[in-house]
C-alpha cells in the first residue's frame, strides 16, 4: 500500500505557536497563525487600533526564535522600494569628490525590508505594517514577489532568492479593500477587541499581581468608556496599560461610586485623546438619567 502523499503534522509541529509570556492570544488567533504556518501563506491580520496586530508578529518572531524584518508602509510606498533601492544620489557624491569605486554599481544596491527577508540566510517573519495606507495597486504589485520569492536587480542582473520562505504578517486598518487577488493568497483573521476575561489576563502579564479592587474597578471605568456612543476614538489596550501604569506610579485611588462624571476620573486624558471625545462624554454625563438608554453604563 502506498504511503499518502501529504503526510500530517503532529499536533506539536502544527501548534508551534500558542502566545507567549507577553502576548494573550486567543484559541482562534493561535490557530490563524499556526495555519499561516503550515500552508506557508501570508496571514493577514484586521482589527481595531489598539488589538495588538502589529506587536503579534514581534511575538510570533520571539516564539519561534526567528529574526523580525519590519516594513513600515506609508502612502508614498511603492512596492518596488521594498525589493531594493538604487542609490543614485550617493553614487553621484562619490563621483564628484573621489571616494570610492562608482564604477561598482553593487556598492549602491540597498535591499529594502523585503529583499532583506528573501536575500537571509534563515527564515525570518517579515511584518508588512498597515498595508492599506499605500495606494490599491501596492498589494498586486507584491504577489508576484511573494509567489516566487525572489527578483531579479535590473543594474545589476543579480537575482536574489529566499533560501528560506519568510514568515509574512501583514496587518490592515481597513481604510481600503485589498484586491481579491491578494485576499486569495492570505490566510485572514480579524483581531476582535478582548472582552474583560481576556483583558484581566492581558493585564496580569503586565502588572503581575495587580491589587483585585484596582483591577476590578479600573476595568469598570474603562469599558464603561468604551460604551459611549460617539466616541470616535475608543480607548485601547494600550492605552488601559498606560493608564494603569499611571494609576500605580501617582497611587491615585479610583472613585467607589458605581457611576462617576469624567472629571473625577483621574487622568482621563491617558484614555481620551480627542477634545471631542471629552466634549460628548460631558454631554452624556449631563443627561438626566430618564433619557440615557437601558442598560448602558453612561458616566454622570
Amino acid at each position: 500500500m502506498s504511503e499518502p502523499a501529504y503526510q500530517p503534522l503532529s499536533d506539536a509541529e502544527f501548534r508551534r505557536f500558542r502566545g507567549t509570556d507577553g502576548y494573550v492570544a486567543s484559541r482562534a488567533l493561535q490557530d490563524a497563525v499556526n495555519v499561516a504556518l503550515a500552508l506557508e501563506r501570508p496571514l493577514l491580520l484586521k482589527g481595531e487600533p489598539g488589538t495588538g496586530k502589529t506587536l503579534l508578529a514581534h511575538h510570533i518572531a520571539r516564539a519561534l526564535g526567528l529574526e523580525l524584518i519590519v516594513w513600515n508602509v506609508k502612502s508614498t510606498t511603492k512596492a518596488r522600494d521594498g525589493l531594493y533601492v538604487y542609490d543614485t544620489v550617493q553614487r553621484l557624491n562619490d563621483a564628484r569628490f573621489g571616494d570610492g569605486d562608482v564604477r561598482d554599481i553593487r556598492r549602491y544596491i540597498k535591499l529594502g525590508p523585503l529583499g532583506r527577508a528573501f536575500a537571509s540566510p534563515q527564515r525570518v517573519v517579515l511584518l508588512i505594517d498597515e498595508i492599506d495606507k499605500a495606494d490599491i495597486e501596492f498589494p498586486n504589485d507584491l504577489l508576484q514577489e511573494l509567489d516566487e520569492m525572489r527578483f531579479v536587480v535590473l543594474e545589476t542582473g543579480d537575482e536574489v532568492k529566499a533560501r528560506e520562505r519568510p514568515v509574512v504578517v501583514v496587518t490592515s486598518n481597513a481604510e481600503k479593500e485589498l484586491p481579491d487577488a491578494f485576499l486569495r493568497r492570505c490566510v485572514f483573521h480579524y483581531i476582535d477587541f478582548p472582552d474583560e476575561a481576556q483583558m484581566r489576563a492581558i493585564v496580569d502579564v503586565h502588572f503581575p499581581g495587580l491589587p483585585e479592587a484596582l483591577l476590578a474597578r479600573a476595568l469598570q471605568v474603562f469599558f464603561a468608556l468604551r460604551e459611549v456612543p460617539g466616541l470616535r476614538k475608543r480607548p485601547s489596550t494600550s492605552e488601559l496599560l498606560d493608564w494603569i501604569r499611571v494609576l500605580l506610579a501617582s497611587g491615585a485611588r479610583l472613585p467607589d461610586e458605581a457611576t462617576v462624571a469624567p472629571d473625577r476620573v483621574p487622568f482621563l486624558g491617558t484614555l481620551i485623546k480627542l477634545q471631542e471625545d471629552v466634549d460628548t462624554l460631558a454631554r452624556r454625563s449631563s443627561r438626566p438619567a430618564d433619557v440615557r438608554t437601558a442598560g448602558r453604563r453612561y458616566f454622570r
